[in-house]
């Protein structure tokens, strides 16, 4: 790294050289004001230059695993939400470092990459592969940390926008698994004397994602307007429970109760009163507390449900499948998607219509039929004898 100085009119600068640009070609160099003393500029050149020696140095011997675990992470902790953060750190570690840690970040070419990502698919040992989203996951991670070498001048090149790697088009689209409404009663029924049956009723009757259910409080119901406030969440990091805040604007929403809904909250608010393991004199906290008091921890949450539908004999379903049970018998009988879209929270009720749109078939045949009954009457009652005459 060179560096010397330079005149503008009456003032000395001390300029670093950086060598040329990898991509343009250009040469690089950096301006440091020195003021009017040409030997302060010359003294500050040489310490310039020298500190970007060191950083040189440190940069040429730093490998793949130590970047991602010594700068790159605790730098994405900082900016990423707890759930996200936990996620990049469970793939470096799990994924990344076992097969790139140990590699010379400068070294690091598509190659390597490619070879993960193929061992990844297609593992030689015989374990279990990975799914192509979760690999294109792996490559998002390794590609965004090498964008943020690039920007600090750690590497040339992000090798990562180069590897061949999943797409999303060959990435197969999760398909979302709805129970009809025999198959909801049936799960309701086995739930019925389960301590989180009122979860369960309610995840059923809302539609809100697991974090949403188990982040509510009481001061979150609204008995007069019957509705229910959304604006937390319950989340695992590291299988420790964390409160969040929800997202976006459209996650924080009011969602209305059916008065049969409203009435059982109001049963399971009483019980959680005359019970003795109330956690403040004020009366219980949590909508659906654990034995400690405490918010319900999601994982058990997840548990209990697997074991009743198991129990009830109904198509194995995950949890987060009641909230696409909701939506969909919803749009089956006809109540508008700009309504199911507000219910669930998302951003745009076009995202609802492209997430059920295994829903419309019925819904165009109906549209259909009804047509055909308008066209029908009208016909009928507007119907004339016909002409003798020819109109031609």
């Amino acid at each position: 790294m060179d560096g010397y100085v330079a005149r503008k009119g009456n003032r000395w600068y001390a300029v670093i050289y950086h060598g040329l640009d990898p991509v343009t070609g250009r040469e690089q160099r950096t301006w440091h004001a020195a003021g009017t003393d040409r030997d302060a500029a010359e003294r500050l050149a040489r310490k310039l230059a020298k500190e970007a020696v060191g950083r040189e140095d440190g940069n040429r011997s730093l490998t793949f695993g130590a970047y991602l675990t010594r700068r790159w992470l605790p730098a994405k902790k900082i900016q990423l939400a707890p759930t996200t953060f936990h996620g990049y750190e469970r793939i470096v570690h799990l994924h990344v470092l076992p097969s790139l840690g140990a590699i010379n970040i400068r070294r690091l070419t598509p190659d390597h990459l490619e070879s993960l990502y193929t061992s990844k698919l297609s593992p030689a040992d015989g374990s279990r592969p990975l799914s192509r989203k979760t690999v294109l996951e792996i490559h998002g991670v390794i590609r965004g940390a090498l964008s943020d070498a690039l920007l600090r001048g750690i590497v040339n090149r992000n090798v990562a926008s180069i590897a061949a790697r999943p797409t999303i088009r060959n990435v197969p689209p999760v398909e979302p698994r709805a129970w009809d409404e025999t198959q909801l009663r049936a799960f309701l029924q086995a739930a019925a004397g389960h301590r989180l049956y009122a979860a369960f009723r309610l995840s059923a009757a809302t539609g809100m994602r697991r974090s949403e259910v188990l982040g509510l409080k009481w001061t979150d119901v609204d008995w007069t307007t019957s509705t229910i406030s959304v604006d937390r969440g319950l989340v695992v990091v590291g299988y420790e429970r964390e409160v969040t805040r929800c997202k976006t604007a459209s996650s924080r929403r009011q969602i209305e109760l059916d008065p049969t809904t409203l009435a059982m909250l109001a049963t399971w608010r009483d019980w959680q009163q005359s019970c003795a393991v109330c956690p403040t004199d004020a009366g219980p906290e949590w909508l659906f507390p654990a034995d400690d008091g405490g918010a319900t921890h999601p994982h058990a949450f997840s548990q209990a449900f697997d074991r009743i539908v198991r129990r009830a004999g109904l198509p194995p379903t995950r949890l987060h499948d009641l909230r696409h049970t909701h939506a969909s018998l919803l749009i089956k009988h006809g109540v508008p998607l700009k309504v199911v879209s507000e219910r669930l929270g998302h951003a745009k009720a076009s995202f609802t219509m492209d997430t059920y749109q295994h829903v419309m078939p019925g819904m165009q045949a109906d549209a259909a039929r009804t047509y055909e009954r308008i066209v029908t009457t009208h016909t009928a009652s507007t119907a004339r004898p016909a002409s003798t005459g020819s109109a031609w």
